[in-house]
C-alpha cells in the first residue's frame, strides 16, 4: 500500500509506525541521530601536518616512512597527544592523494593498463 506509493521499504513503514506508537508523533517524524558515529581523531590542521610529514624525507637509516613511525613522530612533534598507526592509515587512505612517491611505499601491483597481455 504505502511502501510502493512512496518508494520506501515496508520495514521503514513498520519502524516509523512503531516509533509513533511508542514515542509519539514528534519521534516518528524526526530522524534519529546515528549512535555509531565516531568523531574524527585528527582535525584539518593535524591532517595537514601528517601529510607534510609523510612527504618529508624519512629518518636517517630508513628507506621510507612506516605508519608507526609517522604516528610516533606526530606525537614527538606535539601535533597530537596520542595517535595510532591505524588512524594514520585511515587518514591517508581517506585523503586518497598521491603523496611522496619515493618516500612512501605504495602497492607494488602495476596499473591495470600496464599489465602484460596474455
Amino acid at each position: 500500500m504505502g511502501a510502493e506509493k512512496f518508494a520506501i521499504s515496508k520495514s521503514t513503514i513498520e519502524r516509523v509506525r512503531q516509533s509513533f506508537v511508542e514515542q509519539g508523533l514528534e519521534a516518528a517524524l524526526s530522524r534519529k541521530q546515528p549512535l555509531n558515529r565516531r568523531l574524527r581523531r585528527l582535525d584539518g590542521e593535524q591532517e595537514a601536518h601528517l601529510i607534510a610529514l609523510t612527504c618529508s624525507t624519512p629518518p636517517d637509516g630508513q628507506g621510507r616512512w612506516t605508519l608507526r613511525m609517522l604516528a610516533e613522530r606526530m606525537v614527538e612533534l606535539d601535533y597530537v597527544e596520542i595517535l595510532s598507526h591505524e588512524t594514520v592509515r585511515q587518514t591517508l587512505k581517506r585523503k586518497k592523494t598521491e603523496i611522496a612517491q619515493p618516500n612512501f611505499k605504495h602497492s607494488p601491483l602495476p596499473l591495470f593498463h600496464q599489465l602484460p597481455s596474455p
